[in-house]
């Protein structure tokens, strides 16, 4: 019985660092399709949706029979329930990654409205936190996830200043108000994603340490 839950944890996580490569692959897909003007590749992104979706729910169904079945120990509980969490967020990086890919199908149909150049650097940014913080899953390493936290003002402050930039743009030329615009969401969904990149990175400390680091400002003690 012990060897076949053992296994049964370790399926889940499998299964859950494959739903994780195919959500890097969709960001990765989505934010090359805006910045290399590809429809195609947008399209790509917005066919794989489903099987993103459909991992999502049977994670869940497998994280519902661990707790139904199992009298689960502290160690073994915080997994399940970051497992459960990160799935979520896997689920809403895929969302952001559509999102942008139907971005890239309208901005395609207008001109370049400036050169890229902070938009490259935000998806390589949020690409790279999310690639750490499941890697900091796999190897249970604390001081990575706790770097993917660390990173998230940096993706804050590229949204900011790309959002001054074509506003600026905007104001001065009514003609690439609707393809700016649409820039605007897609340094957006990035944001998101570097944030459900970070989620990912608290659960793992939480799963590893039983630290919950979400909100270090509220005193539990008090509760």
């Amino acid at each position: 019985m012990e060897r076949h839950f053992e296994r049964s944890l370790e399926e889940l996580k499998e299964r859950l660092l494959w739903m994780g490569s195919l959500a890097e692959r969709a960001v990765h897909q989505a934010v090359h399709s805006v910045l290399d003007a590809d429809e195609t590749l947008a399209q790509t992104v917005l066919r794989e949706e489903n099987t993103i979706n459909e991992l999502q729910i049977e994670i869940d169904d497998r994280v519902v029979q661990l707790l139904a079945l199992q009298q689960l120990m502290a160690a073994d509980l915080r997994f399940v329930l970051a497992i459960a969490r990160i799935n979520n967020d896997l689920e809403r990086i895929g969302d952001q990654a559509v999102n942008i890919a139907h971005s890239a199908t309208r901005i395609v149909r207008h001109p370049r409205v400036k050169p890229y150049v902070d938009l490259p650097r935000m998806g390589e940014l949020a690409e790279k936190m999310m690639r750490d913080s499941l890697d900091s899953l796999v190897r249970r390493d604390i001081e990575l996830a706790r770097s993917v936290l660390s990173r998230d003002d940096q993706v804050d402050q590229l949204r900011d200043q790309i959002f001054r930039e074509l506003l600026s743009y905007m104001m001065g030329d009514s003609s690439v108000v609707f393809p700016a615009f649409e820039l605007i969401l897609v340094a957006k969904n990035l944001e998101r994603i570097a944030d459900h990149a970070t989620n990912v990175a608290e659960d793992v400390i939480y799963m590893v340490a039983g630290s919950d680091v979400r909100h270090p400002a509220v005193d539990r003690n008090t509760a």
